[in-house]
């Protein structure tokens, strides 16, 4: 289980009604398929073994019998398969009858988790045969061992080679248990369990696949954990019902993988645990109260390294759907306007100022103060867009950021800050023809002078222009760029960042200010502050802290989930593959940690911003840094790649 993936196979035999003898062939076939493929979790529907819509032979002791003979010809033929495999079969307990999973790995039959809920309307009569299973698990005998039987079990993994030991528990449900208002895979994990699979017969009636694929996402998301669904289908009596032979594979919302309805076979997907505990670290809400109650039996895996068929989406913090992209520009821009203007309002500043470059991020900033400002009714004019040309001014910015201003309808002013740079220079007796660090944020300081003292001359506030990206490599100049008095920016991804003026520029009626924003969507990331050459930019961001669409996936990763650099890594590959080769990615990706960690007292002192993603770095909001710490531990980890 090597970073936490698992793989992980839901499986639908096409098997016939009561013939159990064929239909433990079909899951010895297929249970070795997918153990052969590398599946260590492998699910088969409810009552696999003699079929679900047996009616009233479930009653025949022929029957049962023949069930538990094919469960132990299972259970003798997973010797040596280190894998936890899940048949359903009914199963005849102090002359009770239960429809039950039997969980069993490498020999050894580990419990029988009895379903708790027995559906008794419309199509379903399961109480004319079933008992309700609940309660903690006791021992029963069965085949000469005393097995544990009841539905509060967890199968834990206790491997000694694994990275975390015990870090896979896993619980089962059978199909009605997922419907029901207060499901047992609840209290499961609540008890701990971060895997929950189910096996189930599940009916198909027009409508019902969007909503069992609904029901398992969300299932997924609300516990937190993995969800591995199989159901029963082709095979399956078709007297009066058609069973949908649907499987899926969930982890915390997302669908990993969905066969779709009326197939057999096996359907495979990778869960990362290592995600899933991660989470469960982060919400302080998610109690793992009821794990006293619950017996544990104990497996083992073999530690392979999983081969990922999953893809990892480059851009994370970026919905790739155009729809949903653009719903979440709206709504992100939207939540910027809003928290200005709540700033304005409480302060009852009639005025902002904004340092305009014609670069992307003071562009951003220019648009949702003057969303702000619409949202109050105040004047546009009242938004003081101050252009300020220095030594590294190009003509295509300057006249960008001018067009924007003027279009916008605010009032533009331009203050040259050479002078009192040189002036600057002089003072503290610096050669101008050494363009050095302090060549560079004496102008970046200068400006934000110009900008406060223009706030306080207007009366208003200066908005803030840096985002997400550049407080998390500290690309910033500190108290220059990185100050302001609300920073609207500050919780929106570089990559994000793009996509919401472009967004601005699609949805917007003025040609000219569309023109505009298209020319600065082509301008590369400059802060420019060395000058030109033959006119064009000299200075480009990427080239000198790396590319932000790498710097975003890391950031995402490694703040949103805590991934240990090595795993960061290896999905990075996976989502770069064909864009950046491995050396890049590793080269960056020590570049971010070095940045990240030594530029912690930047972020210490950052102003007041809104959050609109999941991801956020304010020292009051989501990230308690010292701005001290060591980054020994993660060099280590990045040194062995």
């Amino acid at each position: 289980m090597r970073d936490g993936f698992i793989k992980a196979a839901a499986v639908t035999p096409k098997i016939r009604v009561a013939d159990v003898d064929y239909n433990t062939e079909q899951v010895i076939s297929l249970y070795r398929e997918a153990a052969g493929n590398g599946a260590k979790i492998i699910v088969f529907p409810e009552l696999v073994l003699t079929s679900y819509t047996c009616g009233d032979l479930f009653l025949q002791s022929s029957l049962l019998k023949k069930a538990r003979a094919a469960l132990k010809r299972i259970v003798k033929q997973s010797a040596g398969i280190k894998a936890l495999t899940f048949v359903g079969l009914p199963l005849e307990v102090d002359g009770k009858l239960y429809n039950v999973a039997a969980a069993l790995s490498d020999g050894e039959l580990l419990g029988f988790v009895p379903k708790v809920n027995i559906p008794n309307y419309s199509e379903y009569y399961e109480r004319r045969h079933f008992t309700e299973g609940t309660g903690p698990a006791r021992e029963i005998l069965f085949d000469g061992d005393l097995i544990p039987f009841g539905a509060h079990q967890l199968f834990i993994c206790d491997s000694e080679e694994e990275q975390v030991p015990g870090g896979l528990k896993v619980a089962a449900e059978i199909c009605e248990d997922l419907w029901v208002a207060d499901t047992p895979g609840t209290l499961a994990a609540l008890a701990g369990a971060n895997v929950i699979v189910n096996l189930s017969a599940s009916v198909e009636v027009a409508g019902k696949t969007a909503y069992r694929r609904n029901l398992v996402k969300m299932t997924s998301a609300r516990l937190v954990s993995g969800y591995i669904y199989a159901s029963a289908g082709e095979g399956e009596s078709s007297q009066d019902l058609v069973f949908c032979g649907q499987r899926m594979i969930a982890e915390n919302g997302a669908l990993l993988a969905d066969s779709g309805r009326f197939t057999t076979g096996i359907t495979y997907g990778e869960i990362d645990v290592d995600r899933l505990r991660a989470e469960r670290r982060r919400l302080t809400t998610y109690d793992t109260k009821f794990a006293g109650e619950f017996t544990s039996s104990i497996f083992d895996l073999n530690v392979d390294d999983v081969k990922l068929t999953r893809r990892f989406d480059p851009r994370p913090f970026v919905p790739s759907a155009f729809d949903d992209r653009r719903a979440r520009c709206e709504e992100i821009f939207l939540l910027q306007a809003l928290g200005l203007k709540k700033r304005l309002e409480h302060i009852g500043a009639k005025t902002a100022v904004i340092g305009i470059s014609g670069g992307l991020d003071s562009t951003l900033a220019l648009l949702a103060a003057v969303k702000a400002f619409d949202l109050l009714g105040l004047d546009r004019k009242g938004i003081y867009a101050i252009t300020m040309p220095a030594f590294g001014t190009t003509d295509r910015t300057y006249n960008n950021a001018c067009t924007m201003s003027v279009t916008l309808g605010c009032t533009l002013k331009e203050i040259n800050i050479k002078n009192a740079v040189m002036g600057h220079f002089s003072d503290i007796g610096h050669d101008p023809e050494v363009t050095d660090v302090t060549y560079e944020n004496s102008q970046a300081r200068e400006r934000t002078q110009v900008l406060m003292d223009l706030a306080n001359q207007t009366g208003g506030i200066v908005v803030g222009t840096g985002d997400l990206s550049e407080l998390a490599l500290g690309w910033a100049t500190y108290n220059g760029d990185h100050m302001s008095m609300y920073a609207v920016n500050s919780s929106v991804p570089k990559t994000l960042v793009r996509h919401l003026v472009r967004y601005y520029a699609d949805t917007c009626d003025d040609k000219t200010l569309q023109s505009v924003l298209m020319d600065v969507l082509d301008t590369p990331v400059s802060p420019e502050l060395l000058p030109p050459k033959d006119g064009e930019i000299s200075q480009k961001t990427e080239d000198l802290v790396g590319p932000y669409e790498l710097h975003d996936f890391f950031l995402y990763y490694i703040l949103r989930f805590g991934f240990a650099p090595h795993k960061v890594y290896r999905i990075a590959q996976n989502a770069f593959e064909g864009e950046f080769d491995a050396e890049t990615i590793l080269k960056w990706l020590k570049k971010f940690y070095w940045r990240f960690f030594s530029q912690q007292y930047k972020r210490s002192c950052v102003p007041d911003g809104p959050k609109v993603g999941s991801v956020a770095v304010s020292p009051r909001g989501d990230l308690r840094m010292p701005s001290d710490a060591v980054c020994a531990l993660w060099q280590e980890d990045l040194e062995t790649l």
